[in-house]
């Protein structure tokens, strides 16, 4: 599907963002997990959320769907053998998380996924979790995996990496293996499971860039859903850089380890265009209302570091951002963006290029000049990457002239409401 963007005029009015995808992930594993009855209210409608609800229907938990966004999961705590493969479509968090699941259950399974998902690696769980005593086949460390489910041990995890994917993982082996699970990161990732975990009664501890648990059972709660600030984040760049532009996004997750992109846009103009208030809890996650409002004022920064694993997935429509601030901002140790859907850092910087924007890759990010003037007139390939995909509609709002982006239909895969919010705002 081509789809065609053009100048866009101020951006109004108000958006409710939808539900965040990692933590929809998470309450659909968690909750199976729960004894008891658990009602999950605004759920994802990405594609990837519902292949992990799907692949628990076929594990035997007893999943009512209330409505589109309302799930309601009664669950003994136990799983059953599936007599067909796990499909987790696209889903790396799906099969990621669900591989410390399954390898701790006393029966085995298949875990396939699409072409895109079939490229993407697995070895950094694979590794931990045969330290724990996990059987795990697999194609080259690629899908599809065939965990064959045994008795697992705690063991002390210093992850080479900042993934809350890995680190998940880990965890959830260890609520079902003996002894103590302990994993130690380079910098704190996000902690959607932790603090889920914690919220439905898990035996879990966590210091710094420690986390431990023990062997726990959960206990069914009812969880309520935060919008996605990885979503929000298109709107945030889109408000700020759209002449004019002024609206509300409501309902964002405000998790400390989510909101690099409130913290770059703090470093970029000291804060100005964004503000953030209605701040509340909901099921354990913070969450607030933003106001969004155009700013000419943006400077370079530097993203490194412990910065990375708060804003991951939101660096390609930050490199937008950062085409329209004066100077040289410069994105580094991102080179994890290489194993995402696609090769993140060579896509952007060749399609952006395209476009006018003065960007050069490096071996862990890449280098943008600002204040670039975008000339549009170009056809942009999103590499069957959803985020590559809204991240270039952006871009288009500013462009001289008209952008055509091929396989926008990829944006289906996290956030299908996206151009009918944008399309509120216009």
């Amino acid at each position: 599907m081509i789809k065609k963007v053009q100048k866009s005029k101020s951006l109004k009015g108000e958006i409710t963002i939808p539900a965040d995808k990692s933590i929809s992930h998470r309450a659909v594993m968690l909750s199976s997990l729960a004894r008891g009855k658990s009602v999950i209210t605004n759920f994802s409608s990405g594609a990837d959320c519902w292949s992990t609800l799907n692949i628990f229907k076929q594990l035997g938990v007893n999943i009512n769907e209330i409505d589109k966004k309302t799930i309601e999961i009664v669950s003994d705590g136990n799983l059953k053998r599936s007599l067909s493969p796990l499909d987790a479509g696209n889903s790396g968090t799906t099969t990621r998380l669900i591989s410390g699941i399954l390898a701790g259950q006393n029966f085995d399974s298949e875990i396939i996924g699409d072409e895109g998902l079939s490229k993407r690696p697995m070895k950094r769980i694979i590794l931990p979790l045969t330290q724990m005593g996990a059987r795990i086949d697999s194609v080259d460390n690629h899908l599809p995996l065939t965990i064959h489910g045994k008795k697992l041990h705690g063991i002390v995890y210093h992850s080479p990496i900042s993934s809350a994917q890995v680190k998940s993982c880990i965890l959830l082996a260890g609520l079902n293996a003996e002894g103590q699970t302990t994993v130690i990161e380079p910098s704190k990732s996000r902690n959607h499971t932790e603090l889920m975990l914690k919220y439905l009664g898990a035996d879990i501890l966590v210091y710094n860039n420690e986390v431990t648990i023990g062997p726990s059972e959960l206990s069914a709660k009812d969880i309520e859903i935060v919008g996605d600030i990885s979503s929000a984040a298109f709107f945030i760049v889109a408000g700020l850089i759209v002449p004019g532009s002024d609206f509300v996004i409501k309902n964002v997750g405000i998790n400390p380890t989510r909101t690099g992109i409130l913290d770059i846009v703090e470093r970029m103009n000291g804060g100005a265009g964004v503000n953030i208030y209605n701040k509340r809890i909901l099921s354990g996650e913070e969450c607030a209302d933003i106001r969004v409002q155009y700013t000419d004022s943006l400077k370079d920064c530097v993203i490194e570091g412990e910065d990375i694993p708060k804003l991951i997935d939101e660096l390609p429509v930050i490199a937008v951002l950062a085409s329209q601030a004066e100077g040289e901002t410069v994105v580094k140790n991102a080179e994890d963006l290489r194993n995402k859907e696609a090769d993140r850092i060579t896509c952007l910087v060749t399609e952006l290029r395209k476009i006018g924007v003065d960007i050069s890759e490096t071996p862990d990010g890449f280098v943008i000049s600002g204040k670039c003037k975008l000339r549009g007139n170009a056809e942009l390939q999103t590499y069957n990457d959803h985020r590559l995909a809204m991240s270039f509609f952006i871009a288009g709002l500013i462009c001289e002239q008209e952008v055509a982006i091929d396989g926008f239909e990829w944006t289906n895969i996290s956030f299908p409401e996206f151009e009918d919010l944008m399309t509120k705002l216009q």
